[in-house]
């Protein structure tokens, strides 16, 4: 998901076309009643010595999940949060089954279902599609290097996740959460609010109780939103952290996929199996054992400047100096978080060169049923009334029209602007007053899909963090009303572990993960 300041348009989510109706129909009631199963909303920790000690199988873990995915993705809830499910997730809890009964654990992720956003290419049978109808059915023959990495550490491929369309980046005026193939994701807290995107499968997923882990990606925001919204935990790591070669792409300056879990030890534990040789050099320990850890920093920088907008915003934040106070760490607070104009600016053009580079080289490479970017736009045109009902595909325009070698040097220059502003503007807290971290409000609330009517899209604070490639966890810190309130903790590149122990430490003091009640509507809590 892109936040441009000057072009919200990604997010823009003014009356679209009755198209949508269709899911709204019978918002209205009383809170569905949610009914406590053993395993449902388990967490990383328990999983792991449940299947250590025999109490639980990976067989069973995986049927728990299957049964809820079945009972709530096109039926019950209606979430639509998984586009496939993976044919084979059964079999391979077996064979995970039998490789613990002979020892042979690969290490911790072993017998974990993960639910993989669908532009995430896998050598099996499910499609990898970015949620486009042209990539429908679309069978690639290699992983991509994260598959390759869950894979080899024992981890089960449970599906593939709903995402808003080529990962947010197709038109103006796109809905999040909104693909060709997958529909549109529902915001499990309440029904009618939206999911965020552009990895809002894997955040309403696992929020949703449809799988304990799940992978997304981001190029601005397409983690750290719908993490946020959906009250459950995103990780965007250090530019570098986690290699893309797989991943169909915007941008390789700012794309780069990351763990969606329901708590900090979780994302930990997939960041540490995704994590490439040099992150796992840099980092210098494990991040599941940083989470164990006692945070060691003396003085972090909260930001107070969305305070006015929000009751639980205001309330978050208070609540948050207080813990921290009372652990002994110095507190900086910020009024203000305003980036410059020239940043998002240089930005735009940054990701439009580089998705007709990129997306043209994915396609080409993994021989795509879209052969190029004309072929999407084409596809489109001529199947307009289902294709382009809701928003166009004006990105698509605009990056196939780009000259790559006339507009190089321009290119190159918004590429240096648009980072050094970024640095600038977290190196001034980070370097210059030494902080260990920046605190602030991730997103603000989740806004009705339309057509409903009410507030929109009202802030984010993701792009500092993604345009100068710093490392950045959401966690669940708040709530307004019965939405999520979510809580970015940003530092220097390479300071995961610190940010890991600083996040398990404030959802230790001030609690995390809050299971969705599936509300109809706002008006089910009066």
């Amino acid at each position: 998901m892109i936040s441009l300041k000057k072009i919200l348009t990604s997010l823009n989510l003014a009356p679209l076309a009755v198209a949508l109706s269709f899911f709204l129909a019978g918002c209205s009631g009383t809170p569905t009643e949610v009914t406590a199963k053993p395993l449902q909303w388990t967490n990383t920790e328990t999983v792991q010595m449940q299947l250590r000690s025999g109490e639980l199988s990976s067989v069973d873990l995986v049927q728990h999940y299957l049964d809820q995915i079945a009972a709530n993705n096109h039926q019950g809830h209606d979430i639509r949060a998984i586009i496939e499910v993976n044919p084979e997730a059964l079999e391979l809890a077996r064979q995970s089954d039998k490789e613990r009964q002979r020892g042979q654990v690969r290490g911790p992720l072993h017998g974990l279902p993960v639910v993989l956003k669908a532009n995430i290419a896998t050598n099996d049978d499910m499609a990898t599609t970015a949620g486009a109808s042209v990539m429908n059915g679309f069978i690639t023959t290699k992983d991509a290097a994260l598959v390759t990495q869950l894979r080899d550490a024992g981890a089960i491929i449970l599906g593939k996740a709903n995402l808003s369309e080529w990962a947010n980046f197709r038109g103006q005026n796109s809905v999040s959460g909104w693909s060709g193939l997958g529909g549109q994701t529902r915001n499990p807290y309440v029904l009618t609010h939206n999911p965020c995107g552009s990895s809002a499968g894997s955040g309403a997923a696992v929020a949703a109780d449809f799988s304990l882990l799940a992978v997304g990606t981001e190029t601005d925001g397409s983690i750290m939103c719908p993490a946020s919204v959906n009250g459950v935990v995103g990780v965007k790591a250090t530019r570098g952290a986690v290699s893309g070669y797989g991943i169909i792409p915007i941008a390789a300056a700012q794309d780069i996929a990351g763990p969606m879990t329901r708590h900090v030890f979780g994302s930990a534990l997939l960041l540490d199996a995704m994590a490439t040789i040099e992150a796992k050099s840099r980092y210098g320990k494990s991040l599941a054992e940083a989470t164990q850890q006692r945070f060691t920093g003396e003085s972090v920088v909260v930001v107070r400047a969305y305070d006015d907008q929000f009751n639980g915003v205001k309330a978050m934040t208070d609540n948050l100096v207080r813990a921290l106070e009372t652990k002994g760490i110095r507190v900086i607070e910020v009024d203000e978080w305003n980036l410059p104009d020239e940043l998002y600016a240089s930005e735009f053009e940054v990701l439009l060169y580089e998705f007709k580079r990129d997306l043209t080289s994915w396609l080409a490479e993994f021989k795509a049923p879209a052969a190029d970017m004309q072929a999407v736009i084409d596809y489109n045109n001529a199947n307009a009334e289902s294709e382009l009902a809701l928003f166009g595909q004006e990105y698509f325009e605009q990056a196939v029209a780009i000259d790559l070698e006339d507009a190089a040097k321009s290119y190159n220059d918004a590429l240096f602007t648009s980072r050094r502003l970024a640095e600038v503007h977290l190196n001034r807290y980070l370097k210059e007053q030494g902080a260990s971290a920046i605190l602030m409000p991730s997103y603000g609330p989740a806004w009705p899909t339309p057509p409903q009517e009410g507030a929109g899209f009202s802030f984010g604070t993701s792009t500092a963090a993604a345009v100068s490639g710093y490392p950045s966890i959401t966690l669940p810190l708040g709530q307004e009303g019965p939405l999520p309130l979510g809580l970015s903790v940003v530092g220097l590149p390479w300071s995961e572990a610190s940010l890991f122990s600083l996040a398990a430490m404030l959802e230790a003091e001030l609690g995390g993960f809050r299971a969705p009640q599936f509300l109809l509507n706002l008006e089910a809590t009066n």
